[in-house]
């Protein structure tokens, strides 16, 4: 025989559950950031497409509620990257995501950061904690959707899309996007 429970309990429960996750999710990345020191230097490889498939379209809200869709940046070369909270790896690349999107921003170039099946707050309050804190778009893609349409298999996935909105590289693990070899192949697509 099922008990019920007054709705005020019910109430309770759930934001006691709610809490919990949010706890869970601090626990993590406490621990990532710990853990940060242990892992090994982020790459510089992409591996290139041939030929070049159309990149999926997405249509995403960003950290300030903003519609943000692939399809509005053709005619630039986007650094389309795949990423979650509590991925040490992403977590490590976003920094230097955010110095080459300064170094970059006044050329046809952007970068979108969707994140992956997490809430507003947990994505505000990392992303307030980096230095620098990111000034491109952080989309959130609560339903993986996005992710889906990309087939991306693990995190941090990364994605070069060309002008004409085809995927040129491709990149999954963690890389250090600011390196000189991965800026000279951005200037090489931005010719093209």
């Amino acid at each position: 025989m099922a008990r019920h429970l007054p709705a005020s309990w019910k109430t309770w429960i759930v934001q006691q559950a709610q809490l919990s996750v949010k706890l869970l999710a601090l626990a993590l990345l406490a621990g990532a950031a710990v853990a940060q020191d242990e892992l090994p230097d982020l790459t510089h490889n992409l591996s290139a497409l041939q030929p070049r498939p159309v990149a999926p379209d997405f249509t995403l809200k960003d950290l300030d509620g903003k519609t943000q869709r692939l399809s509005d940046y053709k005619g630039k070369v986007v650094l389309v990257n795949f990423w979650a909270t509590w991925c040490p790896p992403c977590r490590r690349e976003m920094p230097s995501m955010e110095r080459l999107y300064q170094k970059l921003k006044a050329e046809p170039f952007m970068v979108m950061a969707l994140d992956q099946y997490e809430n507003f707050d947990i994505v505000f309050t990392f992303t307030g904690q980096l230095d620098p804190a990111p000034s491109f778009p952080i989309l959130l893609d609560t339903g993986s959707k996005a992710s889906k349409a990309w087939n991306v298999k693990g995190l941090p996935s990364s994605f070069i899309v060309d002008k004409q909105g085809r995927i040129a590289y491709r990149a999954i693990g963690g890389r250090e996007f600011d390196h000189p070899e991965i800026e000279k192949i951005l200037r090489t697509l931005m010719q093209e």
